[in-house]
């Protein structure tokens, strides 16, 4: 029988080789992961638990609130604010950062997540996620307690610690990146652990799937437009292949098939909002799954350069996302160049 590892045990490995990952971050990630299995169950339960509908609220994106949205984000504001290792944390659904109450100690990391990606898919029993990004609080002076601060968290994606995603599907599947490749682990529900099922996932730097909200185009800019009408071209078209189309409108769904197999997925700028740079959050969407894309071989950019470069101005930034399968996202980039 094959040996099965759990995330525990994957995590304390991490630690052990190299000192890759500090006992604290190693911690931190447990919680998370903990917090993400009560997530589940609440999903799981649908209408049995009474979670599903709106509650009747707006976030700070003006975007209407699920009952599942603020379950979720009291979930894993309760699991990770007690345990130590946190200053603070931000969400998707809170106007600003959560710094850890006083009663508790401070770590020195920062939490932000999307606590239910693909809300808008709960109510129809379509794959959701939680998706989370672990940063170090930077200090002047070392040995200055400084308050912890907005600022704290605009740091540019390449200095994530750690980053990952839950998805809420046929199967709860958790995947990871501490910088060492992206792992994947399922929830052995009889047992009550993520056990790892997948290591070292690499995406195909080509492919003949995209995903795209094709009801947009019209709004898109000429390189998008360009790519796209390529792809519909199929094998008499420049491109000399056919091409599928997925569109799941869960990010967290879209971007774990193309882990699981290759593609690319685009959400770009469009005219119906010209004054937003995107749909897309920067913090708590993009940077992590830019990483996790880059881990495994893909790249991820905003059409002019890479996501993780981005310097971030404020918490709620909005940004373009193109990522996947390295060569085509590449060529999607070398369009918005003039190329």
């Amino acid at each position: 029988m094959t040996e099965r590892i759990s995330l525990t045990r994957y995590l304390v490995e991490q630690q052990r080789v190299d000192g890759r990952i500090p006992p604290q971050l190693r911690l931190l990630l447990e919680v998370v992961a903990r917090a993400c299995k009560r997530i589940a169950l609440a999903v799981n339960k649908g209408d049995l638990g009474e979670v599903m509908g709106t509650a009747g609220t707006e976030n700070v994106q003006g975007e209407v609130q699920k009952k599942l949205d603020i379950i979720a984000n009291e979930v894993l504001i309760e699991a990770n604010e007690w345990g130590g290792h946190l200053a603070a944390m931000a969400s998707e659904e809170m106007d600003g950062i959560y710094v850890v109450p006083n009663r508790f100690p401070q770590g020195e990391y920062l939490l932000m997540f999307d606590p239910l990606d693909g809300s808008s898919n709960i109510d129809v029993n379509v794959s959701i996620g939680t998706i989370f990004s672990v940063l170090r609080k930077h200090h002047d002076d070392p040995n200055t307690a400084e308050p912890v601060a907005e600022a704290d968290f605009l740091q540019p994606g390449h200095q994530q610690v750690a980053a990952g995603y839950c998805i809420y599907g046929p199967q709860t599947t958790l995947v990871l990146t501490v910088g060492d490749g992206v792992a994947m682990f399922t929830l052995d529900r009889e047992q009550g652990s993520f056990v790892l099922t997948r290591e070292n996932i690499r995406i195909p730097e080509d492919t003949k799937e995209f995903a795209i909200n094709m009801s947009n185009m019209r709004h898109w800019d000429e390189p998008v437009k360009r790519y796209i009408q390529e792809c519909l071209a199929g094998k008499e078209g420049p491109r000399g292949k056919d091409f599928n189309m997925r569109w799941i409108a869960s990010m967290v769904a879209d971007v774990h098939r193309i882990l699981m197999r290759g593609g690319i997925f685009m959400y770009p700028w469009d005219k119906r909002e010209p004054n937003k740079p995107g749909k897309l959050r920067l913090m708590y969407e993009a940077n992590p799954m830019g990483w996790l894309v880059e881990q495994a071989g893909g790249a991820a950019t905003n059409g002019k350069q890479r996501i993780l470069d981005i310097q971030p101005t404020q918490l709620h930034e909005r940004v373009s996302v193109i990522l996947g399968s390295k060569n085509e996202v590449e060529r999607v980039t070398s369009y918005h160049s003039g190329i």
